[in-house]
């Protein structure tokens, strides 16, 4: 996979290849992404606009990538960026607080036409909406995208033994919420 993804970068870089190499990396990524933000922002048409906001975000920037991580890691780090400063100028537009507005979000889960899930699935999300921010992300990025945490660390630029930690107490977290609700 490195030697792929070296390939890659190096036809990113180029600019008689860049084009078609970044179509290869949106089909390389695109899902993987969309979920990853999906995850924090809840609502479709706003993960789409996120999603490419994270993919002109890596155009523009793809020179400025230096290899120490995996690219997919940066790619990550910049959808984290943008999901959490697209949730922020939301809350500002609508004069709520984050926690307003995970509520807010999570309320109109049922209503969302792309939202398949169960009663369990929305008690969940809800369950999840009650965790401090950086909680959210370690679970999320751990349960439903089966992340090491290693990857996580380099995303989120944390310790491996910090994120051990906060996925342990996200999860009580989540359990208690469950029973008690």
């Amino acid at each position: 996979m490195k030697k792929t993804e070296n390939l890659l970068l190096k036809r990113l870089k180029q600019e008689d290849t860049a084009q078609e190499a970044f179509r290869e990396l949106i089909a390389l990524y695109k899902e993987r992404l969309y979920w990853h933000i999906r995850n924090m922002v809840k609502i479709h048409e706003d993960t789409d606009d996120v999603l490419q906001n994270t993919f002109i975000k890596v155009y523009r920037n793809i020179d400025q990538f230096k290899g120490d991580s995996k690219l997919y890691s940066w790619m990550y780090r910049i959808a984290t960026n943008e999901s959490i400063t697209f949730l922020n100028k939301k809350a500002k537009h609508l004069q709520l607080n984050s926690a307003e507005l995970q509520d807010s979000i999570i309320n109109n889960l049922e209503g969302d036409p792309y939202f398949e899930g169960k009663e369990i699935q929305l008690k969940l999300q809800k369950a999840i909406a009650s965790l401090p921010a950086k909680q959210q992300q370690v679970f999320n990025m751990k349960y439903f995208q089966d992340l090491k945490y290693r990857e996580i660390a380099t995303i989120l630029g944390t310790s491996e033994g910090a994120l051990k930690a906060s996925y342990h107490i996200a999860a009580k977290k989540i359990e208690e919420f469950l029973k008690s609700n």
